[in-house]
């Protein structure tokens, strides 16, 4: 069941990806350095421009479908969850890891409820 409509999910990537690229600093792990510090940093980076290029209600470039947008997201959000057994940091403190865990998850599950076609006239026409 697809519930979550591509501007909602617009609105989570930009809000996501300002949240991971400070999640260092927000759950205290950012003297941690390494893979801890910077993974989420590259996810909010790429979660930005995949945002920004996405052809929904509010991307800008408009070039990439929803459902490569959706399948990224996928990707992102798995690779998330598990890099810190990925990247060896799973011993460090709780705070460190376990947003990487529940970030990756909540990224999978609102790509799986998410409408995979905008329905706003602001997109470009379906290829």
């Amino acid at each position: 069941m697809k519930f979550i409509p591509t501007f909602v999910h617009g609105l989570t990537d930009y809000l996501g990806a300002i949240l991971l690229f400070i999640a260092p600093n927000l759950f205290g792990f950012a003297d941690e350095g390494g893979a801890a510090v910077w993974v989420p940093r590259v996810v909010a980076v790429i979660t930005l421009l995949q945002a920004l290029m996405t052809n929904y209600e509010l991307g800008l470039a408009k070039m990439m479908p929803m459902r490569m947008h959706l399948m990224n997201d996928y990707v992102a959000g798995i690779v998330l969850a598990a890099s810190p057994w990925i990247f060896g940091f799973a011993n460090r403190p709780s705070n460190a890891w376990m947003p990487h865990l529940i970030v990756g998850i909540l990224i999978v599950l609102t790509s799986a409820v998410t409408e995979r076609h905008p329905r706003g006239a602001h997109v470009t026409a379906r290829a």
